[in-house]
């Protein structure tokens, strides 16, 4: 994901040493338990310069600009990890919501098959699927900890909020949705005996579920699906067109709480619970009076935003490199890299950064199309963002507050 900056440590050693060289990158910063490396800010400035040259800049006025945003690039860096932590401690879960937006993305770009998504994915931000989703679920969970610990504090009018949607009605119109849960039992690799014996117990926990045994206790104890067992079946909402026809002619009749027979797909028996359906057309004024104060509070937020983030940095463990600067550093605050005896290196290896960015592929049994569209979707900072609908287009590679990518 992160072009990094290497030093290859060979000069002193001896040629016996060679095969023991390892590639290592600098820490710029540490924040609590996070760290901030060189290549992640050098990256960031990369992306900055192409954007911006998407944007027609060129020559000095380029090179201003450029210098300009990449002063404030630890800074942001400093604000989403303090924002994620923040989140990890609050407990606030966004799973279900990134599901949500990556299935919208893949109906909008019409590609079914999820390899073929990723690949998009990849060529429309440079970024690989996890990293893509990884960046997505940051800057969620930012813009969640901030609704909650600041954005509430701003009240807006009963009366402006209901005004706004009056006049932007068309904003909150809502296409036909399906919600579900589901439970796999498994028949690959089995004969024909193991498969009617796994077509037998799918029927017999249709007929558990149905006299009112919990689904998600249901998922959990008989799920061959590793990724969905974990979160109690939960997928991501679908719309008409996606799923095999036989599931949609049920689903999207079915009421909430319905719990289908078995069907049959390629991995074995699948049992679909409608956790809630949604009819087309207008979103009621309570389903989104949230996102309207959200969205009317945004402009009065970032003094009060960057006060947050101030007292984050307050009460962090943040220790910063020499030679770099955190244009958002709380007054009085001792910063400074401490006795390295005392810390942790002032290099990491390569491997040791991969391995706390590795993401895991997520498989679901039923692929979820999304967009060919190219649209600009201006970016903007975890600090000051309100929740924000998925783009039409995955944004590019560059963190949040820099400038539009070039389509």
């Amino acid at each position: 994901m992160f072009r990094r900056f290497v030093v290859l440590i060979v000069a002193a050693l001896p040629l016996a040493f060679a095969a023991d060289v390892r590639v290592v990158e600098e820490i710029a910063a540490k924040v609590n338990g996070d760290i901030i490396t060189r290549g992640e800010l050098d990256q960031r400035r990369k992306d900055i310069e192409q954007q911006l040259r998407g944007e027609g800049l060129t020559g000095q006025r380029l090179s201003q600009a450029v210098t300009e945003y990449s002063s404030q690039a630890l800074m942001e860096k400093i604000d989403e990890l303090l924002l994620v932590q923040k989140g990890k401690d609050l407990n606030i879960k966004i799973d279900a919501e990134i599901n949500r937006r990556l299935a919208d993305l893949q109906v909008q770009s019409k590609i079914s098959d999820p390899d073929k998504f990723h690949q998009y994915v990849r060529e429309q931000t440079g970024m690989t699927f996890e990293d893509y989703k990884d960046r997505m679920t940051r800057q969620l969970l930012g813009q969640r900890v901030i609704g909650q610990e600041v954005t509430y504090r701003v009240s807006i009018p009963e009366a402006d909020l209901r005004k706004y949607y009056d006049e932007h009605g068309s904003e909150y119109v809502r296409k036909e949705q399906v919600f579900l849960s589901q439970i796999l039992i498994s028949t690959e690799g089995k004969n024909d005996e193991q498969t009617a014996a796994a077509e037998k117990k799918a029927k017999d926990i249709v007929a558990r579920a149905r006299k009112g045994e919990k689904f998600s206790d249901l998922v959990r104890d008989n799920s061959d699906d590793p990724e969905t067992s974990r979160n109690g079946g939960s997928l991501p909402p679908y719309q008409r067109g996606i799923m095999p026809k036989q599931m949609e002619d049920v689903v999207f009749k079915a009421a909430k709480g319905f719990v289908t027979d078995p069907f049959k797909v390629g991995q074995g028996f699948v049992i679909l619970k409608v956790e809630e359906r949604y009819e087309a057309g207008q979103a009621g004024f309570d389903e989104v009076k949230e996102d309207i104060q959200q969205k009317l509070a945004a402009p009065k937020m970032e003094p009060k935003i960057r006060e947050f983030l101030t007292r984050l940095r307050e009460e962090a463990f943040l220790q910063i490199k020499d030679g770099y600067v955190d244009s958002g550093a709380a007054p009085g605050k001792d910063t400074r890299w401490q006795d390295v005896a005392t810390l942790k290196p002032q290099t990491t290896t390569k491997e040791e950064v991969a391995a706390r960015t590795k993401r895991h592929k997520k498989v679901l049994f039923i692929p979820i199309p999304g967009t060919n569209k190219k649209q600009s979707a201006p970016a903007t900072t975890p600090a000051t963002a309100p929740p924000a609908a998925a783009p039409a287009k995955p944004p590019t590679s560059g963190d949040a507050a820099a400038p539009p990518a070039k389509q």
